[in-house]
């Protein structure tokens, strides 16, 4: 994807002595820099991994950096995304990354697009970009990424991290693979928890997103060998790399010889995170499955016996409790279970809601008849009911 020299912008002096490095480096030299200064990069996420991809790729004098984030900075982030800092804790992450992109090079031109992607924005943002970064941390966001990016034909520079690993690859080339080769369908929803239930290592994001960075600066300068139909995993705790071969799936609906996916699709119900309209439940048969923290707090307070199950593991019990509550984590509950009176009332209760909503209906697939989901966890309790509790 190199550009023409006689078309490409040139560097000023401050500009050379600031990328001196890479000047009197062959592999990149003179008119390496100058197809990066030309070079245009779309991250989606200023969060974990589009934090330091962001980052070094300022400092490596990307011409334009494009940013798609609707978040704020909240204390949790600072433990990993490195580009926002304390006294930036409430502020928009995108204001807060193009300040902290600026002070690393004002040379660079820094877009910003307050919005979450969609299947009606993604095609308009990502057009007038060279390489799409993908920084999502959800399957319906890395699906339509990915979509996007075949359809466009916009190599796909992509990570993902959770826990203690991280993987990336370079997907939606003219010939190579695309997340879909990989992975043609989405986990059933639930199965896989998010870095806010299952935890992250802090430091790796830095080493995933990096990786981003490095393979978007050698696609947009033309160097090297791009992680195309090459897939990379790392195991920070053992401090492995391996690496898988993976080949374009002729069969791929969007890539394949004879693709069926020819625009964007609503890739929440594609990932089964919403059903389709036909088969949509009245909203008052999953309320009267769920209960709120105010509501929890009103019927504790009236002494109504309700038995709080909190399904989170032992060093999150750690961290807060609701009052009365009882731990049994979620992949206990299956062993455990005949430990409960069927009789009871329960609210079984995790962090945000998704853990216990799994195991609210386990207990009810076994005979129990009156099991409620405390909507929203415990983070919904402390916002609701006792800001005292930490946060985490």
């Amino acid at each position: 994807m190199t550009t023409a020299t006689e078309t490409l912008p040139q560097l000023t002096n401050d500009e050379i002595k600031r990328y001196s490095r890479h000047l009197i480096m062959p592999e990149v030299g003179l008119d390496g820099q100058r197809r990066l200064k030309a070079g245009k990069v779309l991250c989606i996420g200023a969060g974990g991994l589009g934090s330091p991809a962001a980052m070094y790729l300022a400092a490596a004098g990307m011409g334009t950096i494009g940013l798609v984030d609707y978040d704020v900075v909240d204390f949790s982030n600072l433990q990993r995304q490195i580009i926002h800092g304390t006294p930036d804790v409430g502020r928009s992450k995108l204001a807060s990354a193009k300040d902290r992109l600026h002070a690393i090079n004002p040379h660079v031109d820094i877009q910003t697009y307050e919005t979450a992607l969609s299947s009606e924005n993604a095609m308009q943002l990502f057009e007038p970009y060279d390489v799409i970064l993908d920084g999502t941390d959800n399957f319906p966001t890395r699906y339509l990424t990915n979509d996007a990016c075949v359809l466009l034909g916009k190599p796909n520079a992509y990570g993902s991290i959770f826990r203690f690993e991280g993987q990336a690859s370079v997907f939606a080339t003219k010939n190579g693979p695309c997340y879909r080769c990989l992975y043609p369908e989405p986990p059933p929803p639930g199965l896989v928890p998010s870095c806010a239930e299952g935890g992250v290592l802090g430091v790796l994001p830095g080493i995933i997103g990096v990786i981003q960075a490095t393979e978007s600066v050698k696609l947009i300068a033309g160097i090297g060998e791009p992680l195309i139909g090459r897939f990379l995993i790392y195991d920070a705790l053992r401090m492995h790399f391996r690496e898988l071969k993976l080949r374009k799936d002729p069969d791929c609906p969007v890539c394949g010889t004879h693709p069926t996916v020819k625009k964007l699709i609503d890739y929440e119900q594609f990932c089964g995170l919403r059903p389709a309209a036909s088969e949509a439940a009245p909203v008052s048969a999953s309320n009267a499955l769920e209960i709120t923290a105010v509501e929890l707090k009103q019927r504790l307070d009236r002494g109504d016996k309700l038995r709080i199950i909190d399904v989170r593991e032992p060093n999150e019990w750690q961290i807060n409790r609701i009052p009365g509550a009882q731990l049994i984590p979620l992949g206990e509950i299956p062993r455990r279970y005949a430990e409960l009176d069927p009789e009871e009332e329960f609210v079984m209760q995790c962090k945000i809601g998704g853990r216990s909503a799994k195991a609210a209906d386990f207990l009810r697939s076994v005979g129990f008849k009156r099991v409620l989901n405390l909507r929203g966890g415990i983070l919904e309790w402390i916002d609701k009911v006792d800001p005292t509790l930490p946060k985490y």
